[in-house]
């Protein structure tokens, strides 16, 4: 579906979308504890709908509620043999359900779409496979596990994803034995491991984090000793998602009308979090107060700021860098180009072809801001953030755009649209 995206300010308030992030730990850990367990979750993106329905196929039955889902928990001999497990393209259903499955023991096959099988499982996989699990076809689907997952010290690199480390720290209860997990500092998006250890607090597992020198190298230490038993807290509530409130925050910056969204934990472990202190660096008016964040526009400028803990908030940044005075640097940023698009390539081809200007120099992101941009048409690349990009600066473009392939935005945000017009966007499906 192609939408056009006319002209038009955003202001108002909006409800944030449930976390997607602890939307997938709740779930995961939700199948695997000990009871029944009622979860808050006004929403369910493509992504959360995928982490579902694997758990559903290894044995875990889930029933609709009116405020979200009632998940039944699987036990070991309730777990289906060889359960096949379609992730889509959710890479955090592939990362978080692959150590999972090898500590259930019954074997399983994934399967996914897109990207997902290029995205990264190096050293993840070494790792279950040193522990007594076999995979095949590892970088291809299907990709099938075999064995039982063994505990022991898990080693890690903190360069690749987080999220390696938060799939073996849920499925750490499962096993017989102490875990371990040694990653190698820096740590990217260590909040969001800062989340999982959250995740797994509120289901009665207490995670050990210290820091040590590990083979002459400093290491961050996560363990899990093998008396901790999940056990379900009987109800949770998903808290709001920091990364899809970032582009209304973002919005918020052109206008000096503001702009709120409502439903965020101002505490939370999101690393996205930082888009407010991003915002405010770039000259945005920011403000906080009681599970409301709202942001405005002051004095925009460029700034440089490092990305690699926050890299899913490039688009929304790269969108009020467009038209902030002078030229901003969006640094360390490789690992943009292994998220559904190359969101270098994605984010630097959709400014420019709304009359911007972006450049990507090595592993940075350079935006020169332009006086206004002009609209045109941008490919979503089958990338949800390039989508909701692209609608936030067209609202403030002088012509109409077209975002071709915008339905991807339900990959995490199926109302994302709605929530648009709510705001007074002007959006609608094009009509060949």
């Amino acid at each position: 579906m192609d939408m056009i995206v006319s002209p038009h300010p955003l202001a108002g308030s909006v409800a944030a979308m449930p976390s997607k992030s602890m939307a997938h730990r709740l779930l995961t850990l939700s199948a695997l504890c000990s009871g029944i367990t009622d979860l808050n979750c006004a929403d369910f993106s493509a992504d959360i709908v995928a982490t579902l329905r694997c758990l559903q196929a290894l044995g875990a039955p889930a029933m609709r509620t009116k405020d979200g889902l009632r998940m039944v928990p699987v036990t070991r001999g309730g777990v289906r043999k060889g359960a096949l497990l379609d992730v889509g393209e959710s890479g955090s259903t592939l990362r978080f359900l692959l150590p999972v499955a090898c500590a259930l023991g019954r074997g399983a096959t994934f399967v996914g779409q897109g990207r997902l099988a290029k995205r990264p499982l190096s050293p993840l996989a070494e790792q279950l496979e040193e522990h007594g699990v076999t995979l095949v076809d590892l970088g291809s689907f299907p990709l099938e596990v075999t064995g039982q997952l063994k505990p022991g010290t898990f080693f890690l690199p903190g360069s690749i994803s987080s999220q390696f480390v938060s799939g073996l720290l849920m499925a750490a209860p499962l096993m017989d034995g102490d875990t371990t997990v040694v990653v190698r500092e820096p740590v990217e998006s260590r909040s969001y491991i800062g989340l999982t250890i959250d995740a797994l607090a509120s289901f009665g597992v207490t995670v050990i984090e210290q820091r040590a020198i590990v083979n002459d190298s400093p290491c961050r230490i996560y363990r899990v000793g093998a008396s901790e038993q999940l056990v379900s807290p009987g109800a949770c509530v998903v808290e709001g998602d920091w990364s899809n409130a970032a582009f209304w925050l973002a919005a918020g910056s052109f206008d000096h009308t503001p702009l709120c969204v409502t439903g965020l934990n101002l505490q939370s472990n999101q690393g996205d979090r930082a888009i407010m202190a991003a915002l405010s660096l770039m000259g945005a008016r920011v403000g906080r107060s009681a599970g409301i964040a709202a942001v405005s526009r002051e004095t925009p400028h460029a700034h440089n700021l490092d990305v690699s803990g926050i890299p899913d908030l490039v688009p929304p940044l790269a969108a009020v860098a467009a038209t902030a005075p002078g030229t901003t640097r969006l640094s360390n940023a490789a690992r943009l180009r292994l998220k559904e698009s190359d969101r270098l390539q994605s984010v630097s081809q959709a400014i420019t072809n709304m009359g911007g200007k972006a450049c990507i120099e090595g592993d940075d992101l350079l935006i020169e801001g332009v006086d206004h941009l002009s609209g045109g048409v941008v490919d979503a690349c089958n990338d949800h953030r390039i989508a909701m990009m692209a609608a936030v600066c067209a609202a403030y473009a002088t012509e109409p755009t077209t975002i071709c392939g915008a339905q991807c935005v339900s990959k995490s945000y199926s109302g994302f649209f709605d929530d648009f017009r709510a705001l007074g966007g002007i959006a609608y499906p094009h009509k060949e």
